[in-house]
């Protein structure tokens, strides 16, 4: 018999050991099974925070879960992109008897951290293995969180994949798990092991360059090897596009070749930077000293748009992000101790297609010119501008950092936002900070730091598919992820991953 025990309260001084003495009292000897199986903080009130957790336990170890059916004819299938919605993708693949092919433009991960390396010091971009590009996609440098707004069902069978492959067990019950950018450096070179030892292959520092289609069906890809400029012509019975919202080169080729693909609206914005230890006093009052780094979640309606924070990073830094000559990006990381001196988000503001202008790459354009405005008013260097909030809500050009320093490696440069956000963005934002500021005390301190540009939010196209997870417009293709436009994030984009690669065995089940 299974026994749960909901709504437990520990005060955050306490040990979750006593989750097991529960277990323990309840059934008057040591479990032969026992899980948490939720975890979250109550911080409503400053002056009572205390840890709910759920348990479960029992006397016996539950069954194992039958294994997946496996095809005894098994397709020839490509993954474009290693990101968490092809290597997903693949760990499914491959749980189905089908051994699939990645290539993935960028490296594997410990030459790609390289490469990032470079950048940040020197400035050398590699546009084909970055922050953006590379084993592990965009997340591979991000908090690696792991929380979603969506209702998939595969969203435990990603939280399980992550933790079979390393990620703290936490993930598995915290109700905003995350791994960090340190600890998912291991978590893919394990699974790619996984991958390799089952039948994978992996092509990295490959590009895709083209793509075949008669009467409506993909005949074969072309790849290069960016390295030494070998081209190659492949075929497969199915390719699974997983190629992030990044990939601006291949949108437009898919285009040139016929695949249907939508515009779609997104956010853009900045980052807003703050000492940590401010963010974990004003959401945890006296209580911080004993509690992990504390995020925030914020929306504001103060304008006519909608602005809201993004992709928080508790004790993290501001990446440089740029998968473009000439433009400046930025994203945000943290490890898994979230230990750093501040706290950064992306602080967004919704656009519309209207704000684009006519055609179906108008968006992507928009955050390019947006890129290259940040490009400029950084020197005409892969610096970023900055600006703190005391003196953009005043309207004036900053001229030295207070208590908030910046952690953006590749350098600063004090520049108004104006010269690079639209005014629409920059009135939202400066109605939006002192309002967010209500909820939040110090989110407008004078001496936080806006860093810009953060333009990568979300895909600026849709390639649009069939139920059966196939292009509307070429059969045998596999839009996937965020480049697909149907997910975002870590969790939504590997579960789409995993729920595409069902697809493709469903499809070559019938046969």
């Amino acid at each position: 018999m299974e026994y749960r025990l909901d709504n437990i309260k520990l005060n955050p001084e306490e040990s979750e050991s006593k989750l097991h003495d529960l277990a323990v009292k309840k059934l008057g000897h040591e479990p032969a099974y026992f899980r948490i199986i939720k975890k979250s903080l109550d911080a409503r009130d400053k002056k009572n925070i205390f840890w709910l957790y759920s348990i479960v336990f029992s006397d016996e170890v539950p069954a194992e879960p039958a294994p997946q059916k496996k095809l005894a004819n098994p397709p020839a299938v490509a993954i474009i992109g290693s990101g968490p919605a092809g290597l997903l993708c693949a760990t499914e693949l491959i749980a189905h008897g089908i051994k699939p092919v990645i290539i993935e433009r960028g490296a594997p991960v410990e030459d790609r951290r390289l490469a990032v390396r470079e950048f940040m010091i020197n400035g050398n971009l590699d546009d084909n293995c970055n922050v953006q590009f590379g084993e592990g996609g965009a997340g591979a440098f991000s908090d690696g969180k792991l929380n979603t707004g969506t209702k998939d069902a595969n969203n435990s069978k990603v939280l399980e994949t992550f933790a079979h492959f390393g990620a703290p067990r936490e993930i598995l019950y915290s109700n905003k798990p995350h791994v960090g950018s340190d600890i998912l450096y291991n978590v893919l070179k394990n699974i790619r092991k996984f991958i390799l030892c089952n039948g994978g292959t992996y092509m990295f520092n490959t590009r895709l360059t083209g793509i075949k289609v008669r009467d409506g069906k993909l005949q074969s890809i072309q790849v290069l090897d960016v390295r030494s400029g070998l081209q190659k012509d492949l075929r497969y019975d199915a390719v699974v596009l997983a190629i992030g919202h990044s990939a601006r080169d291949t949108f437009e080729m898919l285009h040139r070749k016929g695949v249907y693909m939508e515009p779609r609206s997104f956010a853009v914005g900045v980052r807003i930077e703050h000492v940590q230890e401010d963010i974990s006093r004003a959401q945890y009052g006296p209580m911080s000293k004993y509690l992990p780094a504390a995020d925030y979640k914020a929306v504001s309606h103060a304008s006519e748009r909608s602005v809201f924070t993004f992709c928080m990073c508790p004790g993290g830094v501001v990446m440089p992000a740029a998968s473009e000559f000439g433009g400046v990006v930025t994203n945000g990381m943290s490890n898994n101790a979230r230990d750093g001196r501040n706290a950064n988000a992306a602080l967004m503001v919704q656009m519309g297609l209207a704000d684009f202008g006519e055609g179906l790459f108008a968006g992507m354009e928009f955050q390019r010119s947006l890129e290259r405005k940040a490009y400029a008013a950084g020197g005409r260097s892969y610096k970023a501008p900055v600006q703190r909030v005391g003196d953009f809500l005043a309207g004036r050009c900053s001229d030295r950092f207070g208590s908030v320093k910046p952690t953006y490696s590749c350098g600063t440069v004090f520049a108004p936002m104006e010269e690079i956000l639209p005014d629409s963005v920059t009135q939202a934002l400066r109605l939006a900070i002192p309002d967010i500021d209500k909820r939040i005390k110090g989110f407008a301190s004078p001496d936080a730091l806006l860093t810009a540009v953060e333009s990568r939010f979300s895909s600026p196209v849709r390639i649009t598919r069939k139920d059966s997870g196939e292009s509307v417009s070429v059969s045998g293709l596999f839009p996937c992820g965020e480049g697909s436009g149907y997910s975002g994030g870590i969790t939504s984009s590997a579960a789409d991953g995993i729920g595409t690669a069902d697809k493709i065995f469903r499809m070559y089940d019938k046969y």
